[in-house]
């Protein structure tokens, strides 16, 4: 696996094949190699798959400071630099769809085209979500209880259900925060690159209505429904997402 540096941060990523670029952006919590199997796919027939493991998970370092979502796309446009991407495909999955949005926006001359995978560029302040944030602020009150990382925990797997903030450690818990804290819908009507969403219509933590509403944001856009799969559709069917991706190149 190769390794550079990118301001004093360790990156580990993965090259397939060779040929037209493609770069990828893995989700929270995710890394490089569990794209492998849809990056060897693409690569045989015909593209040099780049998957990196974004700072704070896999194999790359940890992050020495809270990061924001802005200091990741710094950080991809480091990253493209230092290993000499001109122009590329970008796909995004889940936050790194959210990151891939804030690239096109910002270099849409890089790109010959988007790909978002259930994407969490839109993040809504719902007046559910409203009671979560409350709820979760009155849980820390009793940070100086005995026993309190277990109630926390419970309290985010049995409340709040789909947060992965009770797993994260050290400055990927600020950073997390930050993360979820950013909705980008206003924004992604500006993405002019062509643009395909691909979504599975079972998918329970980025839902379905999201990527409806990003079809509709986005002009240049083509929504693909993967029927019958949830939000990880790159472990649960990575052969009908690379056939989906390789038709709409």
């Amino acid at each position: 696996m190769p390794e550079i540096n990118i301001n004093g941060l360790k990156t580990n990523y993965q090259v397939f094949g060779e040929g037209a670029p493609f770069l990828i952006l893995h989700g929270w919590g995710s890394a490089s190699e569990r794209w492998e199997k849809f990056a060897e796919l693409i690569a045989a027939k015909g593209f040099k798959v780049i998957v990196p493991d974004l700072p704070g998970f896999g194999k790359s370092d940890q992050l020495s400071h809270v990061w924001t979502t802005n200091d990741y796309t710094n950080w991809v446009e480091e990253f493209i630099e230092k290993i000499g991407l001109q122009e590329f495909y970008l796909m995004g999955h889940s936050f790194g769809g959210a990151l891939a949005c804030k690239f096109a926006i910002k270099y849409p001359q890089k790109l010959k085209k988007l790909f978002l995978v259930s994407s969490a560029a839109v993040r809504k302040h719902t007046s559910k979500k409203n009671a979560y944030k409350f709820l979760s602020k009155i849980v820390k009150g009793f940070a100086f209880l005995p026993g309190y990382d277990f109630f926390r925990k419970a309290f985010y797997k049995f409340i709040i259900v789909k947060s992965d903030y009770p797993y994260v450690e050290g400055n990927l818990k600020g950073t997390f925060l930050n993360v979820v804290a950013e909705d980008l819908s206003q924004f992604t009507g500006f993405i002019r690159v062509p643009t395909i969403i691909i979504w599975g219509d079972k998918d329970t933590y980025t839902p379905i209505s999201d990527a409806y509403f990003l079809n509709e944001k986005i002009k240049n856009s083509k929504l693909i429904v993967l029927k019958g799969f949830g939000h990880i559709v790159n472990r649960d069917c990575p052969e009908i997402l690379s056939e989906k991706v390789l038709e709409n190149i």
